[in-house]
């Protein structure tokens, strides 16, 4: 099983690793500082160094619980020890990303009791869907100046771990639909931003909501009677 170095620590960049396995379209590595795609969060690009040459991870992702670095047919053989380094600039502009997501839901989820129904994003834009019957150009306006405010009083991002059980009895993690998550993970990655926003979460983030910077909003649309978009930018 690799060691997933983000989830401790979004900001490392690079490890030494060993190649412990050979997938179908990649390699797996003893410990890793890629992140493996989820949560609407992409998996993480970058190289592996070696004494056998130079390797571009095009992809992370998970594959029946490995997971795996996708690079083409040139793989560094197992055993050998390699330094894992991530494309940082994409990544921390995904942390920021991830973060103002975060920050969005928590001001629809306290303004507006509304819940987020799904999302997706890339570095610097993002799109997701509330359980709202309307939204208009100006709840949009309304909704990204009270959301710069928020990320501009640096709120603090903390992580832990919390038993199942007790995030599905915690209140505040009821709107992030903790009883999607498979039965079989029985403790659960908390993300806390500040008094901000609370969710189970296994994605990266920066430390402070004042890194993520100004966000617009660029567009609102309706997907369906009670599915209404919204979708954001936060500049390079």
């Amino acid at each position: 099983m690799t060691d997933e170095l983000p989830a401790t620590d979004s900001y490392l960049r690079e490890v030494k690793a060993r190649v412990v396995d050979h997938h179908p379209e990649g390699v797996v590595l003893d410990r890793t500082v890629f992140y493996a795609r989820g949560g609407g969060q992409p998996g993480d690009i970058g190289i592996l160094e070696s004494d056998a040459g130079q390797f571009t991870v095009e992809d992370t992702y998970r594959s029946k619980g490995v997971v795996v670095h996708r690079m083409g047919d040139a793989r560094p053989p197992v055993g050998t020890l390699v330094e894992a380094r991530i494309d940082w600039d994409r990544r921390y502009h995904l942390m920021r990303t991830h973060t103002a997501l975060h920050a969005l839901t928590a001001i629809i989820w306290k303004g507006f009791g509304a819940k987020a129904t799904g999302s997706n994003m890339a570095p610097g834009e993002a799109r997701i869907d509330f359980e709202l019957p309307s939204m208009s150009v100006e709840f949009g306006q309304m909704v990204q100046d009270q959301l710069n405010v928020a990320l501009a009083q640096d709120h603090v991002t903390r992580i832990h771990w919390m038993d199942r059980a007790e995030a599905v009895a915690d209140p505040d993690l009821i709107r992030t639909k903790v009883n999607l998550i498979p039965e079989s993970i029985s403790t659960l990655r908390i993300v806390d931003i500040g008094d901000l926003d609370r969710q189970a979460d296994g994605g990266t983030h920066v430390r402070s909501t004042a890194e993520v910077g100004a966000v617009a909003v660029l567009k609102t649309e309706s997907k369906g009677k009670a599915n209404k978009r919204m979708r954001i930018g936060i500049p390079q």
